[in-house]
C-alpha cells in the first residue's frame, strides 16, 4: 500500500522551511548511500543525471519522492530539484543535515555569484530571511526569458538548462573552500556553449533542432551582453578543442557535463553517422576520459529519452522511439555479452530468479513477482564492477530489458532444472 503523498507548494514563500520541517518530522527520508564501486564525484553525477536536472529537465526527485507534485509546473519542480541537488552535494562533502548550516552554505556560495540576474536578486532581497531569499535565488536560478520555439521536444522541456552548473560549483565551494568558486560561472557557461558547438558541427552540417538547441543554452547561460556576442559568433563560425579553457582539466564533473550536453547535441535529431561518432571519441581523449564512460554517457542520453518520451513530443514519434530503443538495447547486449560468465556463475545461484524470468517468458509477472526481479538482478550487477555504474541511475526500463536479453544470451540457465554453469 503507497503511503500519503506530502504536501509542499514552490510556488508560495514559505517552502523552503516546510521541506526541512517535513524532514524533522521523519515524512521526508534522506538517505546518502556509499558505493564501494564508484568515487563520490561519478555517484554525484549519476545521481543528477538521473534526476534530468543535468539537463534542465526535471524527471526525478532526490530525495522527495513522495512530494505531491501533480500541480507543480516545471519550473517549481526544477526549482525543488536544485534544492535537493545543492543539499546532497552538501551532504556528500561532509555538511549535517541542518537547515541553518545548509542555508547559510547556500547563501553564501550565492552571494559571490557574477551572473547580473543572481547579484541583482541578492541585492534587492538582502532584508529577507535566510531561507526566503534562498527561495528568491532558485526562483530566479530556473527562469529563463526565451520565445517559444518550434514544437521539438529537446527545446521545450528545458527551463534553464545551465542550473546544473551550479551545482557543478557549488561542489567545488565545498570541497576546495574556495570562496569565489562561484565566480567561475560565467568561464563554466562559455565552455558549456563550445560544447555544443562543437557537437552541432560535428557532421559540418547545423540543423535547425541544434540552433534552437545553442539558443535554449545561450538564454539559459545569463551572460552579459559582450559575452553573449562572443559565444553567438563562435557558433556562427565553429570552434575548436582550443576553444576550451585549459583549467577545464582540473574539473572532474566539468568535463563529464561538457561531454554529456556534446553527446545531447549530437543525439539531438536521434541519428549519428561515423563523423559525430569520430568527434564523441576525439572529445573523449581529448578530456582524458575513460572510453568505458563514453558508452555511459552514449546510454544515459538513450536511457532518458525513452524513460521520459510520455512527457515530450518525441512520443509521436514512433520511428524515432524504435531507433533509439534499438541502439540501447543493443548497447545491454554486448555489455551482457562480455561479462556472460560471471552472469551465468551468478544466475546458478539464484533458482527463483531464473524462475521467474522464464516465467516471463510466456505471461505476465504480478507486481510483486516483477519487484522480485527488479531486486535480485540488482544484487547480482552488484557483484559486477562493470554494471556499478547503473544501479544508481536504475528505473523501470532496465528490468524489460535485462529479461528479454538474459535468455537469450545464456539459454542454458532457463531449462526445467537448473542452470549449467
Amino acid at each position: 500500500m503507497s503511503r500519503t503523498k506530502l504536501k509542499l507548494s514552490p510556488g508560495s514563500s514559505g517552502w523552503v522551511s516546510k521541506y526541512f520541517d517535513l524532514i524533522e518530522k521523519g515524512e521526508l527520508r534522506i538517505s546518502i548511500r556509499k558505493f564501494e564501486e564508484i568515487t563520490d564525484l561519478k555517484h554525484i553525477h549519476l545521481k543528477c543525471s538521473r534526476s534530468g536536472i543535468i539537463f534542465g529537465i526535471p524527471t526525478r526527485a532526490i530525495f522527495g519522492h513522495r512530494l505531491d507534485t501533480k500541480n507543480w509546473t516545471n519550473e517549481e519542480k526544477l526549482k525543488v530539484l536544485l534544492l535537493e541537488a545543492l543539499l546532497f552535494v552538501h551532504l556528500k562533502t561532509g555538511g549535517k543535515l541542518d537547515k541553518d548550516e545548509f542555508v547559510a552554505q547556500v547563501g553564501a556560495f550565492y552571494g559571490k555569484h557574477n551572473a547580473w540576474s543572481i547579484t541583482d536578486t541578492i541585492l534587492f532581497f538582502r532584508k529577507e530571511s535566510p531561507e526566503e531569499k534562498i527561495e528568491k535565488l532558485l526562483t530566479k536560478r530556473v527562469d529563463i526569458k526565451r520565445k517559444l520555439l518550434d514544437n521539438k521536444w529537446w527545446v521545450n522541456s528545458l527551463n534553464n538548462a545551465f542550473v546544473y552548473l551550479d551545482v557543478i560549483l557549488f561542489h567545488e565551494y565545498c570541497t576546495l573552500h574556495e570562496i569565489n568558486a562561484i565566480a567561475h560561472y560565467s568561464d563554466f557557461a562559455q565552455n558549456a556553449l563550445t560544447a555544443i558547438t562543437l557537437g552541432s558541427y560535428a557532421d559540418g552540417v547545423v540543423s535547425d533542432m541544434e540552433r534552437d538547441l545553442f539558443n535554449v543554452f545561450l538564454a539559459s547561460a545569463n551572460l552579459d551582453d559582450d559575452q553573449r556576442e562572443i559565444a553567438e559568433n563562435k557558433f556562427e563560425q565553429g570552434a575548436t578543442l582550443n576553444d576550451f579553457s585549459p583549467s577545464i582539466h582540473s574539473h572532474w564533473l566539468l568535463k563529464r557535463f561538457l561531454l554529456d550536453i556534446s553527446a545531447m547535441t549530437v543525439y539531438s535529431n536521434n541519428e549519428t553517422g561515423e563523423q559525430e561518432r569520430e568527434f564523441l571519441e576525439e572529445l573523449r581523449k581529448f578530456f582524458n576520459i575513460p572510453e568505458t564512460e563514453i558508452e555511459e554517457t552514449k546510454m544515459f542520453i538513450e536511457n532518458f529519452i525513452i524513460t521520459n518520451r510520455s512527457t515530450n513530443d518525441l512520443l509521436n514519434d514512433s520511428a524515432s522511439i524504435e531507433l533509439v530503443y534499438g541502439r540501447f538495447t543493443n548497447r545491454w547486449k554486448k555489455i551482457l555479452a562480455r561479462n556472460k560468465d560471471k552472469l551465468s556463475v551468478e544466475l546458478s545461484e539464484s533458482k527463483e530468479l531464473v524462475k521467474l524470468m522464464k516465467k516471463s517468458m510466456s505471461e505476465d509477472l504480478t507486481p510483486e513477482e516483477k519487484e522480485k526481479v527488479k531486486d535480485q538482478l540488482k544484487d547480482i550487477l552488484k557483484s559486477m564492477p562493470a554494471f556499478a555504474i547503473f544501479l544508481i541511475p536504475g528505473g523501470t526500463l532496465l528490468l524489460p530489458i535485462m529479461m528479454k536479453i538474459i535468455p537469450e544470451l545464456l539459454p542454458s540457465a532457463f531449462k526445467d532444472n537448473e542452470i549449467e554453469e
